[in-house]
Protein backbone atom coordinates (compact mmCIF):
# COMPACT_ATOMS: atom_id res chain seq x y z
CA UNK A 1 0.00 0.00 0.00
CA UNK A 2 1.32 3.45 -0.97
CA UNK A 3 0.54 6.06 1.68
CA UNK A 4 0.51 9.85 1.52
CA UNK A 5 1.22 11.30 4.97
CA UNK A 6 -0.37 14.70 5.43
CA UNK A 7 1.10 16.04 8.65
CA UNK A 8 4.61 14.94 9.56
CA UNK A 9 4.87 15.83 13.21
CA UNK A 10 5.20 13.35 16.06
CA UNK A 11 2.05 11.51 15.04
CA UNK A 12 3.02 11.43 11.38
CA UNK A 13 6.39 9.93 12.26
CA UNK A 14 4.74 7.31 14.47
CA UNK A 15 2.39 6.40 11.61
CA UNK A 16 5.37 6.17 9.25
CA UNK A 17 7.16 3.80 11.62
CA UNK A 18 4.15 1.50 11.96
CA UNK A 19 3.34 1.57 8.24
CA UNK A 20 6.90 0.70 7.18
CA UNK A 21 7.04 -2.12 9.75
CA UNK A 22 3.89 -3.56 8.13
CA UNK A 23 5.46 -3.42 4.66
CA UNK A 24 3.77 -0.28 3.32
CA UNK A 25 5.47 2.55 1.43
CA UNK A 26 5.34 6.26 2.30
CA UNK A 27 5.31 8.00 -1.10
CA UNK A 28 4.43 11.54 0.00
CA UNK A 29 5.10 13.55 3.15
CA UNK A 30 3.39 16.91 3.59
CA UNK A 31 4.12 19.30 6.44
CA UNK A 32 4.10 23.08 6.99
CA UNK A 33 7.26 23.59 4.96
CA UNK A 34 5.86 21.99 1.77
CA UNK A 35 2.09 22.36 2.22
CA UNK A 36 1.82 23.81 -1.29
CA UNK A 37 2.95 20.44 -2.69
CA UNK A 38 -0.36 18.83 -1.73
CA UNK A 39 -2.02 18.60 -5.12
CA UNK A 40 -3.60 16.08 -7.46
CA UNK A 41 -0.34 15.19 -9.19
CA UNK A 42 1.40 14.41 -5.91
CA UNK A 43 -1.58 12.50 -4.49
CA UNK A 44 -1.82 10.37 -7.63
CA UNK A 45 1.26 8.48 -6.41
CA UNK A 46 -0.67 7.19 -3.38
CA UNK A 47 -3.34 4.55 -2.78
CA UNK A 48 -4.56 6.27 0.40
CA UNK A 49 -3.87 9.41 2.44
CA UNK A 50 -3.60 9.67 6.22
CA UNK A 51 -4.27 13.21 7.46
CA UNK A 52 -3.12 14.34 10.93
CA UNK A 53 -2.59 18.10 10.93
CA UNK A 54 -4.74 20.57 12.86
CA UNK A 55 -8.14 22.24 12.98
CA UNK A 56 -7.21 25.04 10.57
CA UNK A 57 -5.93 22.86 7.71
CA UNK A 58 -7.77 19.55 8.04
CA UNK A 59 -10.88 20.45 6.03
CA UNK A 60 -8.88 21.78 3.08
CA UNK A 61 -6.61 18.74 3.12
CA UNK A 62 -9.52 16.31 3.22
CA UNK A 63 -11.24 18.09 0.34
CA UNK A 64 -8.07 17.97 -1.79
CA UNK A 65 -7.82 14.22 -1.27
CA UNK A 66 -11.47 13.66 -2.15
CA UNK A 67 -11.14 15.90 -5.20
CA UNK A 68 -8.19 13.76 -6.34
CA UNK A 69 -10.12 10.53 -5.83
CA UNK A 70 -7.83 9.35 -3.02
CA UNK A 71 -9.32 7.61 0.04
CA UNK A 72 -8.51 9.67 3.12
CA UNK A 73 -8.18 8.71 6.78
CA UNK A 74 -8.51 11.86 8.89
CA UNK A 75 -7.48 12.06 12.52
CA UNK A 76 -7.47 15.84 12.96
CA UNK A 77 -9.92 17.23 15.50
CA UNK A 78 -11.44 20.66 16.00
CA UNK A 79 -12.75 21.10 12.43
CA UNK A 80 -16.10 19.31 12.57
CA UNK A 81 -18.13 22.49 12.11
CA UNK A 82 -17.47 21.73 8.41
CA UNK A 83 -18.06 17.98 8.65
CA UNK A 84 -21.36 18.11 6.75
CA UNK A 85 -19.60 19.82 3.82
CA UNK A 86 -16.90 17.17 3.69
CA UNK A 87 -19.47 14.40 3.98
CA UNK A 88 -21.64 15.78 1.18
CA UNK A 89 -18.63 16.27 -1.08
CA UNK A 90 -17.43 12.72 -0.39
CA UNK A 91 -20.85 11.36 -1.36
CA UNK A 92 -20.92 13.54 -4.49
CA UNK A 93 -17.47 12.29 -5.53
CA UNK A 94 -18.30 8.66 -4.64
CA UNK A 95 -15.19 8.86 -2.51
CA UNK A 96 -13.89 7.29 0.67
CA UNK A 97 -13.56 9.13 3.98
CA UNK A 98 -12.75 7.63 7.36
CA UNK A 99 -12.93 9.93 10.37
CA UNK A 100 -12.39 9.18 14.04
CA UNK A 101 -11.68 11.45 16.96
CA UNK A 102 -9.28 8.75 18.14
CA UNK A 103 -7.78 5.83 16.19
CA UNK A 104 -6.50 3.89 19.19
CA UNK A 105 -8.05 0.43 19.31
CA UNK A 106 -8.13 0.67 23.11
CA UNK A 107 -9.95 4.01 23.02
CA UNK A 108 -12.55 2.64 20.63
CA UNK A 109 -13.19 -0.25 23.00
CA UNK A 110 -13.40 2.39 25.75
CA UNK A 111 -16.10 4.17 23.69
CA UNK A 112 -18.15 0.97 23.73
CA UNK A 113 -17.64 0.58 27.50
CA UNK A 114 -18.64 4.23 28.06
CA UNK A 115 -21.86 3.78 26.09
CA UNK A 116 -22.77 0.60 27.94
CA UNK A 117 -22.10 2.15 31.35
CA UNK A 118 -24.16 5.24 30.49
CA UNK A 119 -27.11 3.02 29.55
CA UNK A 120 -26.80 1.22 32.90
CA UNK A 121 -26.59 4.48 34.87
CA UNK A 122 -29.49 6.33 33.23
CA UNK A 123 -32.03 5.32 35.89
CA UNK A 124 -29.67 5.95 38.83
CA UNK A 125 -30.22 9.68 39.22
CA UNK A 126 -28.43 9.86 42.58
CA UNK A 127 -25.12 9.77 40.68
CA UNK A 128 -23.63 12.89 39.14
CA UNK A 129 -21.30 12.55 36.16
CA UNK A 130 -18.11 14.45 35.40
CA UNK A 131 -15.28 14.10 32.90
CA UNK A 132 -11.60 14.96 32.82
CA UNK A 133 -9.13 14.86 29.93
CA UNK A 134 -5.37 15.41 30.06
CA UNK A 135 -3.13 15.99 27.05
CA UNK A 136 0.27 17.41 26.17
CA UNK A 137 0.65 21.17 25.85
CA UNK A 138 0.96 21.06 22.04
CA UNK A 139 -2.63 19.92 21.66
CA UNK A 140 -4.48 22.91 20.23
CA UNK A 141 -8.14 22.05 20.86
CA UNK A 142 -9.92 21.67 24.19
CA UNK A 143 -11.79 19.61 25.05
CA UNK A 144 -10.22 16.87 22.97
CA UNK A 145 -12.16 15.27 20.16
CA UNK A 146 -12.11 12.03 22.14
CA UNK A 147 -13.64 13.79 25.17
CA UNK A 148 -16.38 15.26 22.99
CA UNK A 149 -17.18 11.81 21.58
CA UNK A 150 -17.37 10.40 25.11
CA UNK A 151 -19.56 13.30 26.26
CA UNK A 152 -21.96 12.92 23.36
CA UNK A 153 -22.29 9.21 24.06
CA UNK A 154 -23.24 10.05 27.64
CA UNK A 155 -25.74 12.71 26.53
CA UNK A 156 -27.37 10.14 24.25
CA UNK A 157 -28.17 7.89 27.22
CA UNK A 158 -28.23 9.97 30.43
CA UNK A 159 -31.46 11.90 30.06
CA UNK A 160 -30.80 14.29 32.96
CA UNK A 161 -27.82 15.76 31.08
CA UNK A 162 -28.64 18.19 28.29
CA UNK A 163 -25.26 19.62 27.22
CA UNK A 164 -21.56 19.42 27.92
CA UNK A 165 -19.46 22.40 29.03
CA UNK A 166 -15.70 22.81 29.21
CA UNK A 167 -15.55 24.13 32.78
CA UNK A 168 -16.73 23.39 36.30
CA UNK A 169 -20.49 23.61 36.57
CA UNK A 170 -23.02 23.48 39.40
CA UNK A 171 -25.95 23.13 36.99
CA UNK A 172 -27.26 19.56 37.17
CA UNK A 173 -28.27 19.44 33.49
CA UNK A 174 -24.69 20.19 32.37
CA UNK A 175 -21.97 17.58 31.92
CA UNK A 176 -18.66 19.18 32.85
CA UNK A 177 -15.45 18.35 31.00
CA UNK A 178 -12.29 19.57 32.70
CA UNK A 179 -9.32 19.90 30.31
CA UNK A 180 -5.72 19.93 31.50
CA UNK A 181 -2.58 20.40 29.42
CA UNK A 182 0.75 19.17 30.75
CA UNK A 183 3.88 17.40 29.48
CA UNK A 184 4.47 14.60 28.90
CA UNK A 185 0.90 13.35 28.49
CA UNK A 186 -0.15 11.42 25.35
CA UNK A 187 -3.74 11.34 26.61
CA UNK A 188 -5.92 10.37 29.57
CA UNK A 189 -9.73 10.37 29.68
CA UNK A 190 -11.76 9.81 32.85
CA UNK A 191 -15.51 9.46 33.36
CA UNK A 192 -16.65 9.52 36.97
CA UNK A 193 -20.09 8.79 38.46
CA UNK A 194 -20.32 10.14 42.02
CA UNK A 195 -22.96 9.55 44.70
CA UNK A 196 -23.14 10.06 48.46
CA UNK A 197 -22.13 6.45 49.03
CA UNK A 198 -19.64 5.54 46.30
CA UNK A 199 -17.88 6.42 43.04
CA UNK A 200 -17.72 4.54 39.75
CA UNK A 201 -14.88 5.56 37.46
CA UNK A 202 -13.57 4.37 34.10
CA UNK A 203 -10.22 5.59 32.76
CA UNK A 204 -8.23 5.20 29.57
CA UNK A 205 -4.58 6.27 29.59
CA UNK A 206 -2.42 6.19 26.48
CA UNK A 207 1.20 5.23 27.13
CA UNK A 208 2.48 6.49 23.77
CA UNK A 209 1.40 7.34 20.20
CA UNK A 210 1.90 3.83 18.80
CA UNK A 211 -1.67 2.81 19.62
CA UNK A 212 -3.07 5.78 17.70
CA UNK A 213 -0.69 5.22 14.78
CA UNK A 214 -1.48 1.52 14.55
CA UNK A 215 -5.20 2.23 14.39
CA UNK A 216 -4.70 4.85 11.67
CA UNK A 217 -2.73 2.40 9.51
CA UNK A 218 -5.40 -0.25 10.11
CA UNK A 219 -8.03 2.25 8.95
CA UNK A 220 -5.99 3.00 5.82
CA UNK A 221 -5.82 -0.72 5.03
CA UNK A 222 -9.60 -0.90 5.49
CA UNK A 223 -10.18 2.06 3.15
CA UNK A 224 -8.60 0.44 0.10
CA UNK A 225 -11.23 -0.64 -2.46
CA UNK A 226 -14.12 0.76 -0.40
CA UNK A 227 -16.49 3.63 -1.10
CA UNK A 228 -18.36 5.62 1.52
CA UNK A 229 -17.96 7.24 4.92
CA UNK A 230 -16.77 5.14 7.82
CA UNK A 231 -15.59 5.31 11.42
CA UNK A 232 -13.56 3.03 13.64
CA UNK A 233 -16.66 0.99 14.51
CA UNK A 234 -16.67 -0.26 10.93
CA UNK A 235 -12.90 -0.67 10.80
CA UNK A 236 -12.91 -2.79 13.97
CA UNK A 237 -16.24 -4.51 13.28
CA UNK A 238 -17.77 -3.30 16.55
Amino acid sequence: MRIALIGYGKMGRAIESVAIAKGHDIVLKIDLENAADLNGEALAKADVAIEFTGPHSAFTNVMKCLESGIPVVCGSTGWLARWSEARQYCEKQNGTLIYASNYSIGVNLFFELNTYLAKLMNNHTDYNISMEEIHHTQKKDAPSGTAITLAEQILDHIKTKKEWVNHHSERPEQLEIISERMDPAPGTHKIKYTSAVDDIEIIHTARNRIGFAGGAVLAAEFAINKKGIFGMKEVLGL
